[in-house]
């Protein structure tokens, strides 16, 4: 007959000795398959962010070139008829000639009023669509603006100032349609130097002297 004692004795005898076979710690190896999808899940999230930043790339020029071909466009249509205003200006100085010829020669009334009635509507016209004149007479010469024809000695105007004009300029908006051709005073003592700066020819006392465009 068997003790129970000593089963008992024998049976933690048994677990004790498999405890001691088994390693302890033993490292949990993580299958190929999983690193494998980590990976790609890596480089598919590289990829995401490359063509994300392709695509703000590509947004940003599309909108620059539309604001680009926008800003063309509008320029084009704002100095279409830049050819045709131009071609005008000569009729609105026969105009004004044509005035100062009648005044001066006091012609008929009725023939007068009438030139000067076609005259104020090109002029309302050619302001409605954007020409303005440039205000020329007593101001200080611009390149921007003005043509030198003649620098004539003056003592009772700054040197550089504008005493003549002699065809008046016209702007289209911040354009110049056409320089004002324009006398420019001159110091009496000589000591001053052309308005034109491309011409090294100085102005002398007591002379005019043509300036060459």
């Amino acid at each position: 007959m068997n003790d129970p004692l000593e089963n008992t004795a024998k049976q933690t005898d048994e677990r004790e000795s498999t405890k001691a076979a088994e390693p302890e710690n033993q490292p949990v190896e993580v299958p190929e398959e999983s690193t494998d999808l980590n990976q790609r899940l890596a480089q598919a999230e590289k990829q995401v962010e490359f063509y994300k930043d392709q695509l703000l790339r590509r947004v940003a020029d599309f909108d620059n070139f539309k604001k680009r071909a926008e800003s063309e466009s509008a320029s084009v249509f704002k100095y279409a008829k830049v050819d045709i205003i131009q071609e005008l200006l000569p009729v609105i100085d026969d105009f004004e000639r044509s005035l100062k010829l009648a005044k001066d020669r006091r012609e008929s009334e009725p023939f007068a009023k009438g030139v000067e009635l076609i005259y104020q509507k090109l002029t309302k016209f050619l302001q409605s669509q954007g020409v303005k004149e440039i205000e020329s007479l007593g101001k200080e010469f611009d390149v921007h603006f003005h043509d030198a024809l003649l620098q004539i000695p003056r003592s009772d105007v700054p040197p550089h100032v504008v005493i003549e004009v002699v065809d008046k300029g016209y702007m289209l908006e911040d354009r110049v349609l056409r320089h004002a051709k324009v006398v420019v005073s001159a110091s009496p003592t000589g000591d001053d130097t052309d308005v034109n700066k491309n011409d090294e020819q100085s102005i002398g006392p007591e002379t005019t002297t043509k300036i060459e465009n």
